[in-house]
């Protein structure tokens, strides 16, 4: 088996575990950025195995400078995106951020009633 069959290259930015939703990245991001082990990467995607996780990572490893890019372009594109949601929040969160902020006020006048 090669290294690339373990993948379905969907784009240049979209490249996925076969017989998963699980992009690259997210494993990726668990291995580079929270330091994680292969063996806990796998608690934290139970539907993959721990020789797919190995294979991201020696894919990773012989395409590093590539690699980069693309975790670069996925972590910007996340903040942009977030950017995006704080400035213009839909209704669903519009509402869940008014009950939080109800929820807050009712703990804080019991906290200063006590």
């Amino acid at each position: 088996m090669q290294l690339e069959d373990y993948f379905d290259f969907l784009a240049p930015n979209d490249i996925r575990i076969k017989n998963h939703r699980i992009g690259i990245e997210s494993v990726l991001y668990e291995y580079i950025h929270r330091s994680q082990t292969p063996e806990e990467i796998t608690i934290r995607f139970p539907t993959l195995s721990l020789e797919q996780i190995y294979a991201v990572i020696l894919y990773y490893l012989h395409n590093k400078e590539q690699i980069h890019a693309y975790m670069t372009e996925w972590i910007e594109h996340g903040d942009r995106m977030a950017e995006e949601q704080a400035r213009n929040p839909t209704p669903a969160m519009i509402r869940l951020r008014k009950i939080r902020a109800e929820r807050e006020a009712v703990e804080n006048k019991s906290v200063l009633n006590t």
